[in-house]
């Protein structure tokens, strides 16, 4: 028994020194003003741009590591970090309802980039830590959550397109400045920026967010219990099936992000081998790529929800997705790629619209729980894209193993006009686009909520988060017996 009183005087003072670290002296939450949209955005930015830089390097470092089955480890490697990610995003998202968001953006931010500076250091444990920090690569989860505790309904989808525009437009600059300081100057320059770019992110985390949960909320939830079902990534999955709203979305998800996820593994390098792409032309592309998303993301996307509504919406970015998809299997100029690049900004638009319906038919206290699990079945993706692209490459005998010296094998396949490469250049991209096909007419499925009378209630939480909040720790043991999302049927 004493043993016992010990153990739970040492959790108590380890949450009360975690509560004094995120929350200051009085209670107000540490950071510059408000909580708000643009604090996300930043720590989206900076996360994202550093990774970026090491595009170029992280290819070379990878084929001197692994010289004889480079994209096979590559896709075992994302395999395991998007495992880890899929069991570990319900946990976490769970956890970000009860502690706050801003400690679980620290963790994830800090552990997403903790690979970065190993790649000098000693690749092996480089690429074993990118595996293993699946665990908490789940910032996005944690800052959708964040944005949702701040804005209205209404508010939502825009936000929630800013921040995924914010994704691109860190992509714009940071790999052609990656490529032409690793050209100049060597990888190490590159590897040193980037390192100091993450740890400006955990700095600014530190110092410049705020706490976006009620201060009502946090006092009274801070050490309470995270029940194994809350953190049991199956039993999220048992949960999805008991709403069909829900099970509609994630499906959705499922066959829309797999070969989105696999294409961003292997496609950059697919224009460089078998399209002719130059590293600058290559560059130049994900810039353009990157300005376009940001466009259909911020102006597109918010006329779009206004004008034709949410699902309507995602129904669109589906199609431009479909056609991307295809014109990229059946491409082989570079005229092609360009357009089909042009169309798959358009489909960019269809991510920030699906969490926008989640959060909108969320309750305000499942925020982090929805979108972990929503986060979760894309890190499943990120597991699972890369090994089926590279395996339909390898069964149509399109080889992209090798960064050097693969090109042969490319302009071979390509040579020979009766060869199947001839005529389906990039046979992948044609299972993607059957997969994101499948996507939609399952979408086509998905309820449209017109507004808060749908859910019983939802207008006082929504217009009253800190009373909602304030009584969610007693009304929990019921609210968690109901499905996530409520169905419109109902």
């Amino acid at each position: 028994m004493t043993g016992e009183k010990k153990k739970k005087k040492r959790l108590n003072r380890s949450i009360l020194l975690a509560k004094k670290i995120i929350i200051k002296d009085g209670g107000s939450p540490q950071g510059i003003g408000e909580p708000s949209v643009y604090h996300a955005v930043v720590v989206i930015f900076l996360e994202f741009f550093a990774w970026g830089l090491l595009t170029t390097p992280m290819l070379t470092v990878l084929h001197q590591t692994f010289p004889q089955h480079t994209f096979l480890m590559n896709g075992l490697i994302h395999g395991v970090k998007g495992l880890l990610s899929f069991l570990s995003a319900p946990l976490i998202g769970a956890l970000s309802d009860v502690w706050g968001r801003k400690s679980f953006l620290l963790l994830t931010v800090f552990f997403t980039c903790a690979p970065i500076p190993l790649m000098k250091i000693s690749p092996w444990w480089y690429f074993a830590v990118i595996s293993m920090s699946g665990v908490f690569a789940v910032t996005f989860s944690v800052v959708f959550a964040y944005v949702a505790d701040i804005t209205q309904e209404h508010e939502r989808s825009t936000a929630y397109g800013l921040v995924s525009a914010t994704f691109a437009a860190s992509l714009v600059t940071s790999p052609a400045i990656g490529a032409y300081l690793s050209g100049a100057y060597g990888d190490t320059l590159v590897v040193i920026l980037a390192t100091a770019i993450a740890l400006l992110d955990i700095c600014f985390i530190l110092v410049a967010v705020p706490e976006s949960l009620p201060e009502k909320m946090r006092p009274a939830s801070w050490g309470a219990p995270i029940s194994w079902e809350q953190a049991d990534p199956f039993a999220s999955l048992r949960k999805v099936g008991q709403d069909s709203t829900l099970l509609l979305i994630c499906i959705t998800v499922f066959l829309s992000f797999l070969p989105e996820a696999g294409q961003y593994s292997s496609f950059f390098l697919y224009l460089k081998q078998v399209i002719r792409f130059s590293a600058e032309t290559v560059a130049a592309f994900i810039a353009v790529l990157g300005i376009l998303s940001i466009l259909a993301q911020t102006v597109v996307l918010g006329i779009l929800m206004r004008s034709i509504g949410n699902k309507n919406t995602i129904l669109l970015g589906l199609g431009f997705q479909i056609l991307q998809l295809a014109w990229y299997g059946f491409g082989s100029q570079p005229w092609m790629m360009w357009a089909a690049g042009a169309v798959a900004a358009m489909s960019s638009i269809t991510f920030p619209a699906i969490s926008a319906i989640v959060s909108r038919n969320a309750d305000p206290d499942q925020q982090g729980v929805v979108q972990g699990m929503i986060t979760g079945i894309r890190g499943l993706c990120n597991g699972l894209g890369p090994a089926l692209y590279g395996f339909v490459f390898y069964l149509f005998h399109v080889e992209l193993t090798d960064s050097d010296g693969s090109d042969k094998g490319a302009k071979s396949n390509m040579a020979n006009p009766t060869d199947e490469s001839a005529i389906i250049p990039g046979p992948p991209f044609l299972f993607g686009a059957c997969s994101v096909l499948l996507s939609l007419l399952v979408a086509l499925f998905i309820p449209e909520h017109t507004g808060p009378g749908m859910r019983p209630g939802s207008y006082k939480k929504h217009s009253n988060g800190a009373q909602s909040h304030s009584h969610s720790p007693q009304g929990s043991g019921a609210e968690g017996k109901e499905p996530l999302l409520e169905d419109s049927s109902v």
